[in-house]
């Protein structure tokens, strides 16, 4: 323990671990507690009575801070710009979220001038890093504290019992302990029977989506308004992000749509099993998806594929606040300039699908795409471009059969190749 610590700020949810982390803190470090809670749309729930209770916990002074728009409009978007979706499934909700709750606990421990921050993540998780990272990047004099890489607690058990030994009120319990995170953009869910990847979820996990199966038996329309890759409205009407994403979480949750069950690979080395809800996550990135195959060329929207792919590894990694990062966000910012336009969406038992886009930078001609008459494409000038284009197969099969190594001939004649 480190004596020389004065004052933490502690990234507070009221969960289980942050809510035994406040006297843990006290009673380890003997410094006064501050904690820090991002509003990032996790319901009232959650946030009711947050303060009183950190006070309660023994906490000197709590802050709680409307994030939401930051949140969508800095981080969700431009992830969901860039098409980024760690290992084929997961949109990432809770991995953009560290960076922008690390950046304003950063600004609070400034203005308290307080020594240290600390969290309640354990140390098998991404999270820890996460945080850890947005805190090196913006303030490396800040010292870090990680209560479950010191103390006793070894299970969520072992924290229940210590939160009833000092009187502090949790909501888990041992018949429901599942580990759960929820913003504005999404829900995961992990721990109890999801432990066991053999395990189907039940329908008691989920919270933000019907059972597809249970969803409504008419298909649902609703279009999807872009400005530059920014979503801007839903069926003709104008919405904030905020405004925006809950309506189509509503929407989105009435059908079924936005599951994902995944077994994951943890940046620490393990796997772990994780299910997450995104209902309106999954209808922009599918909606935006769409507009942007009309309104990207060939090789901008292949390369974005590549970009996808590193810029998920990233966020996934908590390396938000790194230079690459920064500069694939402007390659992207870049590529959004035309990304314009309205896109029709299909919901239905859980499904999501495009199935009507249009843009005033639209890339797509009908008058060249068509299969009927048409005076802009000689299909003549096809014949060139094949011969051009299939050079290089044309002349290696030719050597190949002047060596005898065809498909279906013996095998080639090595000694002829031999020097005296």
């Amino acid at each position: 323990m480190n004596a020389q610590i004065n004052k933490v700020v502690l990234a507070y949810s009221g969960g289980l671990d942050t809510s035994v982390i406040v006297p843990w803190l006290k009673e380890n470090y003997g410094c006064e507690v501050v904690t820090f809670t991002a509003d990032l749309g996790q319901g009232a729930d959650e946030l009711e009575g947050l303060e009183e209770k950190a006070i309660t916990s023994g906490a000197s002074k709590a802050y709680v801070m409307d994030l939401r728009e930051e949140f969508l409009t800095e981080y969700a978007f431009p992830t969901m710009q860039a098409g980024a979706i760690y290992e084929r499934l997961y949109l990432l909700g809770t991995s953009f979220a560290r960076p922008v709750t690390g950046k304003h606990m950063v600004k609070v421990a400034e203005q308290e001038q307080a020594d240290a921050v600390a969290h309640g993540c354990t140390g098998k998780g991404n999270d820890q890093v996460r945080f850890e990272l947005a805190v090196k990047a913006l303030n490396p004099h800040l010292k870090t504290i990680a209560p479950w890489r010191e103390w006793d607690i070894r299970s969520r058990e072992d924290a229940l019992q210590y939160a009833a030994a000092h009187a502090i009120p949790v909501k888990q319990s041992t018949a429901s302990i599942y580990s759960r995170d929820r913003n504005i953009w999404h829900m995961s869910h992990e721990g109890g029977e999801l432990e066991d990847p053999w395990n189907e979820p039940s329908e008691e996990v989920f919270c933000l989506t019907v059972a597809p199966e249970a969803a409504p038996d008419t298909p649902f329309y609703l279009t999807v308004h872009f400005e530059q890759g920014t979503p801007v409205a839903v069926d003709d009407e104008p919405m904030g992000p905020v405004q925006l994403l809950t309506h189509l979480n509503e929407v989105g949750g009435a059908h079924g749509v936005g599951r994902a069950d995944l077994v994951e690979n943890r940046l620490v080395g393990m796997k772990s099993r994780g299910v997450y809800e995104t209902p309106g996550g999954t209808i922009l990135y599918t909606a935006h998806q769409g507009l942007e195959s009309i309104c990207l060329d060939r090789d901008t929207l292949h390369y974005k594929e590549i970009v996808a792919n590193r810029f998920a590894e990233l966020v996934y990694y908590g390396q938000w606040f790194t230079p690459l990062r920064e500069a694939l966000s402007a390659f992207v910012a870049q590529t959004e300039k035309r990304v314009t336009g309205v896109v029709r969406v299909k919901l239905f038992k859980g499904g999501c699908t495009v199935v009507g886009r249009q843009s005033p930078f639209s890339l797509y001609r009908e008058d060249f795409a068509t299969f009927g008459k048409d005076d802009v494409y000689d299909q003549s000038d096809a014949e060139g471009f094949i011969n051009l284009f299939g050079l290089p197969l044309k002349v290696k099969a030719l050597i190949d059969m002047e060596n005898g190594w065809a498909e279906g001939l013996s095998a080639p004649d090595y000694s002829r190749f031999k020097r005296d």
